[in-house]
């Protein structure tokens, strides 16, 4: 098995009819000028020579095996065959779109854990597709822990986290309405999260001892109750369980003043208490080179911090900042995460 530092990433195709083929025929172009890290996409060369023509560019395409990639990337984008036909027009998802982007996501975990592929970058997906193909995962997050499970016999908990050079943010709670967020949110389910953005900040950030900022869940953290009981009730204990695990965790602190520059110089993460609170700061802070980050799997995962953006695709306006960037960020921890036989 070779080293992590000399694997190409596996790059997802994504929602064809999306801009993820946009992206990645954009980021290999800019391979010199931005330092990309070698990747290669699983997909097939037939349909990307069209979505090539579609924008007008000249992109040579090598078929290749993973092990291959590293060297071809230098000549060709290199592609590694899904098998399966993908015939969907620019913003026009066909029955062809959720078979190739679940293949896609399968076919490297697969590669990752095997060892032939250093981490796991994934394109944007549309989840109305692939909810009318039958997919049970409610998204990305969960099918990666799925399939984390099936390849190693171990229950995965996944924690999304987005990360830029000037913010990185947990969402505690995700993608349920804020009328639910009340009955889901647990001192439990936060010292759980919390457990796990310290563990893998530390074995995959690099960073000695993570700073935790958790944010309250009411306006002034409640305001010691009279704005609600839920901080003292549920998130201040989780802090206090936090600590008392030797984690350096801190709050509730009110959110409103969390997110400025001189308190984000006092915490290398926060946790947020659902989707808004996190999402908001930093859609406004790196809105162009945000990176979704999956922790809590045995293999690397990043991800573009946007979707599919079916009105632009096939159209050369898709901008690859964020997609460069989170393979820039699977390079980075990949080199830095532990052997993938401690995680197995």
């Amino acid at each position: 098995m070779s080293a992590a530092g000399s694997l190409a990433l596996a790059l997802t195709i994504g929602e064809p009819a999306g801009i993820g083929p946009d992206l990645a025929l954009a980021a290999w172009r800019k391979r010199r000028d931005l330092d990309v890290p070698a990747f290669y996409l699983i997909g097939e060369p037939d349909f990307l020579e069209c979505r090539t023509r579609a924008l007008g560019l000249d992109v040579p395409l090598a078929a290749v095996t993973p092990a291959q990639a590293g060297t071809a990337f230098a000549r060709a984008l290199p592609m590694v065959r899904l098998g399966l036909p993908v015939t969907a027009a620019p913003g026009k998802p066909d029955a062809t779109s959720a078979p190739a982007a679940i293949a896609s996501i399968r076919r490297a975990v697969s590669d990752v854990m095997a060892g032939h592929a250093a981490a796991v970058v994934t394109n944007p997906i549309a989840k109305n597709v692939l909810y009318r193909s039958g997919f049970a995962e409610p998204g990305h997050t969960e099918f990666l822990a799925r399939l984390a499970q099936e390849a190693t016999g171990k229950p995965a908990t996944p924690v999304m986290m987005l990360w830029s050079p000037e913010l990185a943010v947990v969402p505690v709670t995700i993608h349920i309405p804020l009328k639910q967020i009340f009955s889901v949110l647990s001192t439990e389910l936060i010292v759980q999260t919390g457990r796990i953005v310290a563990r893998d900040l530390a074995a995959r950030f690099r960073l000695a001892r993570p700073r935790l900022a958790v944010a309250g869940l009411n306006p002034h953290a409640g305001e010691d109750g009279t704005l609600g009981e839920e901080d003292r009730a549920i998130v201040a204990p989780a802090v206090v369980q936090l600590q008392a695990e030797g984690i350096d965790a801190r709050g509730p602190l009110s959110a409103d003043t969390l997110f400025h520059e001189g308190a984000r110089a006092g915490y290398d993460v926060a946790l947020c208490m659902y989707h808004d609170q996190a999402l908001i700061p930093i859609k406004t802070l790196a809105f162009h080179h945000g990176v979704n980050v999956t922790l809590g799997l045995p293999f690397v995962r990043t991800s573009p911090d946007h979707g599919t953006a079916f009105d632009i695709a096939g159209t050369g306006k898709a901008d690859p900042s964020s997609l460069v960037a989170a393979l820039k960020l699977a390079a980075r921890l990949a080199a830095n995460a532990p052997a993938l036989a401690a995680a197995k």
